[in-house]
């Protein structure tokens, strides 16, 4: 196990990295429509864990991946995506929420109306960032030229399929449908599968996929993955119940307020406290029958399950 200490200065100086790789990638803020630039480049410099990126080059090392320069493209693409999900989740036709990472969400700051064309804007531009990915392929054989090709096109594949109607959007479209109705469980798990999950395995399936793992080894990554994600989600629920908005730089009672089905509203606090552990437990021995390792990985996804915001 990472020393609490140490496992904390390293994360700081990966997302501190990460930082640097996103604002690379941002557009910059010129000519008649650079207010719609204004406000993605506010949404996605707001801050966060970067999770999702730092999952997805931890995957990358986990398999031993070589091109980093092929990754850094699409780890500023799954932030773009993931930030894009979320401005358009604060709008008050969703979630209707004011505060976010801490401020002011998009929407209070800019309205609405530019608030959905940064969110549109950042979905686009995430593609535009991925597709970058093509022009940096540079190998000593044509045969190798050709596998990175075929890397970064499943690589783009996989961050559609998972950010749209078969991911992370159908996961919005069936929570907004059920928002005022009654949501049985499988429903609630179906929606946190793919809501919270599919850029969660996203991320870690194109790290490895970039890395050269093999099929097998990217299906039991999606696998360890969606677990996380759906860990992750659980817990989310439970804070929203348990936290306070200065410690997670968001409003809490969210769910109460917008009358939502959550795992705290069909189960008790500690059931549900259960069955985040046995998610994580079921992801963590996973993780373990990979035979390949990253301490830091390890550590971080036992953290992530576990955190206090």
């Amino acid at each position: 196990m990472v020393n609490r200490m140490n496992f904390e200065i390293e994360r700081k100086e990966r997302v501190r990295e990460i930082e640097e790789i996103i604002k690379a990638h941002l557009p910059s803020q010129e000519s008649y429509q650079k207010t719609v630039m204004e406000a993605m480049n506010y949404s996605i410099l707001a801050g966060g864990k970067r999770l999702r990126p730092m999952l997805m080059e931890e995957t990358f090392h986990l398999f031993g991946g070589q091109h980093r320069e092929l990754l850094e493209p699409f780890m500023s693409a799954i932030e773009m995506i993931h930030t894009y999900s979320l401005v358009h989740d604060d709008l008050p036709a969703m979630d209707n929420d004011e505060y976010r990472r801490g401020r002011k969400t998009t929407h209070v700051v800019y309205g609405e109306a530019m608030a959905i064309l940064a969110g549109d804007g950042l979905l686009n531009y995430a593609f535009e960032t991925a597709a970058k990915a093509f022009r940096v392929i540079k190998a000593p054989t044509e045969t190798e030229e050709l596998m990175q090709y075929k890397q970064v096109a499943k690589a783009i594949e996989v961050l559609g399929d998972k950010a749209g109607i078969y991911g992370m959007i159908g996961g919005q479209v069936v929570d907004v449908q059920e928002a005022a109705g009654s949501v049985d469980r499988d429903r609630l798990d179906f929606i946190y599968h793919l809501k919270t999950g599919a850029l969660i395995e996203a991320s870690m399936m194109i790290g490895a996929i970039l890395a050269g793992a093999g099929a097998g080894e990217v299906n039991k990554i999606e696998s360890i993955a969606g677990d996380i994600g759906f860990a992750f989600q659980i817990r989310d629920d439970i804070l929203d119940v348990t936290s306070s908005q200065e410690v997670l730089g968001k409003p809490v009672h969210s769910d109460e307020k917008n009358e939502k089905v959550t795992y705290v509203t069909i189960m008790d606090l500690n059931r549900a406290s259960l069955e985040v552990e046995m998610i994580s437990d079921r992801a963590l021995k996973e993780f373990d029958s990979l035979g390949v390792e990253n301490a830091y990985l390890k550590e971080l996804i036992r953290r992530l399950i576990t955190r206090e915001n």
